[in-house]
């Protein structure tokens, strides 16, 4: 038995005797624009689980380079705050009214922050829920759920959900894609994943290689075996390209599949408050279309 498949068969081992794999709290990152998929797609999931979940919006403090501090009227800081404030007060109602109407367990808070102040303070309140829920950020649009978003992945040490920001439905797992490469990471996301992967109706394994190599192959198919232990239908697949786009494979794959949801492992590290993704992990979540769990 390969040392990958023997580390995911402990992890699942001990999270179910101490009966850690379920989802009863989530928090979510409540988006500021005029539509919130983030919010919405996680009333689904938590409706689904039987889960709390935490609404939380920010309002962010007006960001002044400091060489014209002088130069700006207070007014104009006043109306940024203000304005900041609507914002986050729109978005805690429309979700409240959303919880509502799914009729599920949901409470919200508004935080007043800075952009780095916001992603340290969400990065250490995600570690007290089972599940952290934050919305992709849409191509160029703010800098704040970018900063919220990474700092999920690396500072929670908790499974997050990345949802598209084209997101339209809610949770769907007639078919759930693992991506695995024997690595930790993607190690840690199948086993954050176990109660998505338990209500699916497929799941599929894939891994991508640039060339053959058996160990891979004999992990992906002892991987398989295992999680049909778990009475999970299992199917396993091996991508072999050359000078491979892995980023572009995952997401055209997942779309030929149909794929309700990716998971993978998140790459990267945090460095002096600054998050550095992995490329492949950048890349997917710049380009994603389906919701993606990643751990880290």
């Amino acid at each position: 038995m390969g040392a990958g498949i023997f580390t995911i068969t402990g992890i699942f081992s001990q999270l179910a005797k101490r009966g850690l794999v379920m989802i009863k709290d989530i928090i979510v990152n409540l988006g500021l624009g005029a539509k919130d998929p983030a919010g919405e797609f996680a009333i689904s999931v938590a409706d689904a689980f039987g889960a709390h979940l935490l609404g939380l919006a920010y309002s962010y403090d007006p960001v002044i380079p400091g060489m014209v501090m002088g130069g700006i009227p207070p007014q104009f800081i006043d109306s940024q705050r203000a304005e900041s404030d609507l914002k986050a007060g729109n978005a805690v109602s429309r979700f409240e009214a959303s919880a509502k109407r799914a009729g599920i367990s949901a409470e919200t808070r508004t935080l007043n922050s800075s952009v780095s102040g916001a992603a340290d303070t969400f990065g250490r309140l995600a570690r007290r829920f089972d599940l952290v829920m934050v919305g992709q950020t849409e191509a160029g649009q703010s800098m704040p759920d970018e900063v919220i978003d990474e700092a999920a992945l690396f500072e929670s040490g908790r499974p997050v959900v990345f949802v598209p920001y084209i997101q339209q439905a809610g949770l769907k797992l007639d078919r759930v894609m693992l991506c695995w490469d024997g690595s930790r990471a993607a190690t840690r996301a199948i086993a954050d994943s176990l109660p998505f992967l338990q209500k699916a109706k497929q799941v599929e394994i894939v891994m991508i290689a640039g060339k053959a190599d058996k160990g891979v192959e004999i992990a992906g198919v002892d991987l398989g075996q295992h999680l049909a232990r778990h009475r999970l239908k299992v199917d396993v697949k091996r991508i072999t390209s050359v000078d491979i786009d892995v980023a572009s494979t995952i997401l055209s794959h997942a779309s030929d599949s149909n794929a309700d949801m990716i998971v993978m492992g998140g790459y990267g590290h945090s460095r002096l408050r600054e998050f550095v993704l992995g490329g492949v992990t950048k890349s997917i979540l710049d380009t994603m279309t389906v919701p993606v769990l990643m751990s880290h």
